[in-house]
């Protein structure tokens, strides 16, 4: 019927069964393929290579020809010619979603044959630098342009952070109710019992979309008193853990994974000691400390880093991973999805030295993250989500109080809160032998950039006093 021969479908299930004999292979390195992506038969790790590079704007550059074998041994030892290849192949740009969330943006779009003045373009990076001129939907630079863009973030369009990350998977931004003074000195002013109705909401938006002009205006009363509680609960003194090395001294990967458990075990030691002092410690019960601790001390420790304890981490501790030298063998087990995890890192941390978090936004922030209602197993979760709300209002109000010509700062920070815990959730699966190596390239790649802007000896990121810079 239409010219269909009359034995298509036994024609069609040959062929299917000819496949299941004979898997297909990437069109890339020649690893097993896992279906159509971007428009051509490709891997999972050329899948993510090919979407990463793009979304990241890298430029790489080839040491050799610019002819390098290509195969799944060897498709990681030279980024330049496995992006040429996936160019060249018809692996289609396009195709990838602008919000860098999985899944393809088209799934008609099929591969492209683009012309090799298109290509020289893409892998110069010129292309790239014409696409900066235009409006990004990702996370905002304050101006800064030299901030590559994010990969997956969890944040939505229009640069708010994500709901369903953020604070509650069940909660929704309200961007019609408009802001009025009595929701927050609701949440900041009033008893814990007190009935509530509206849920938090980025009250910057009307400032944000340049609806308003931002407006310098007074802190309320209580916000400044409840946040110099979060900060004092606070450990900001150096870490103990031993970070110094002899010149010429070779680290080897046992050691470096031993410093590595020392610190850890310290940092959260300090978290510990930190729940002790909250302000709010004798409102909750033992049973939901505990389970908030074992949920997120792995994203309190990363935040840590990100801020208070950065110094260190990114000077003394990036001492020590560069006199550690990876073996060939730890070099080709590093696998597709701790470069990712590796490049998300280098990203998170250019985004937090860009914001200069101050001590007492990092210790609202901290507050708001760990009072995380959805977590499993609690018995008082009412309770828990009205203290998050307080002290996401109080976060916001001092922010707003304190950095009145940036208006959309706030919502930058909170935004950085869904990476964390994506990125930290990701760092616990790392495999124990790859963490050496992964330390060693995120800290290397982030200590220049830090050493080039670091001022005064405080372990800490910026004072109350202190404006962020541009």
């Amino acid at each position: 019927m239409n010219g269909v021969p009359a034995n298509w479908e036994k024609h069609e299930m040959d062929t299917w069964k000819d496949d299941a004999a004979d898997p297909r292979v990437c069109l890339i390195c020649g690893d097993r393929a896992t279906g159509l992506h971007y428009g051509i038969i490709s891997c999972e790790g050329c899948k993510g290579f090919f979407k990463r590079s793009i979304c990241n704007k890298r430029v790489y550059r080839c040491s050799r020809d610019k002819n390098c074998e290509m195969s799944r041994k060897q498709r990681n030892r030279c980024q330049y010619c496995r992006l040429l290849k996936c160019l060249q192949m018809g692996m289609n740009r396009k195709a990838i979603r602008e919000d860098g969330m999985p899944g393809g943006r088209n799934k008609s779009i099929g591969p492209v044959q683009i012309t090799d003045e298109e290509i020289e373009r893409i892998m110069s990076g010129q292309e790239f630098k014409e696409e900066a001129s235009l409006p990004e939907h990702t996370w905002s630079n304050n101006g800064d342009s030299s901030d590559h863009s994010s990969p997956s973030n969890g944040a939505s369009e229009g640069n708010q952070p994500s709901p369903a990350s953020t604070l509650s998977s069940n909660r929704s931004l309200e961007m019609g109710g408009g802001y009025t003074a009595a929701a927050r000195d609701q949440y900041i002013n009033t008893p814990m019992n007190t009935p509530y109705q509206l849920l938090p909401h980025l009250f910057s938006y009307a400032a944000q979309s340049g609806l308003l002009a931002p407006q310098p205006r007074s802190l309320y009363p209580q916000s400044h008193p409840l946040v110099m509680q979060l900060v004092a609960a606070e450990d900001l003194a150096p870490l103990a853990t031993p970070m110094l090395i002899e010149d010429g001294y070779k680290v080897t990967q046992v050691e470096l994974f031993a410093l590595l458990c020392r610190l850890a075990d310290e940092l959260l030691f300090r978290q510990i000691s930190w729940i002790k002092k909250l302000p709010f410690f004798c409102e909750l019960s033992i049973e939901d400390y505990t389970c908030l601790l074992s949920s997120t001390w792995q994203e309190l420790i990363l935040l840590s880093c990100l801020t208070i304890y950065s110094a260190q981490i990114f000077g003394d501790l990036a001492d020590v991973t560069a006199k550690y030298t990876p073996s060939d063998e730890e070099l080709q087990g590093f696998s597709e999805d701790s470069m990712e995890l590796m490049e998300r890192l280098i990203y998170l941390f250019r985004k937090f030295h860009q914001l200069k978090v101050s001590n007492e936004e990092y210790a609202c922030m901290k507050a708001i993250n760990f009072l995380n209602q959805d977590i499993r197993g609690l018995t008082n979760v009412s309770q828990l989500e009205q203290l998050n709300k307080r002290y996401w209002y109080v976060c916001q109000d001092y922010t707003e109080y304190k950095y009145p010509q940036q208006p959309k700062r706030f919502p930058e920070i909170m935004m950085c809160l869904p990476e964390i815990r994506f990125m930290a959730g990701k760092l616990v699966n790392v495999p124990l032998e790859q963490l050496p190596l992964l330390f060693k390239a995120v800290l290397h790649s982030c200590k220049s950039s830090f050493i080039s802007n670091r001022t005064g000896s405080s372990p800490c990121l910026t004072t109350t006093g202190t404006s962020p810079g541009n």
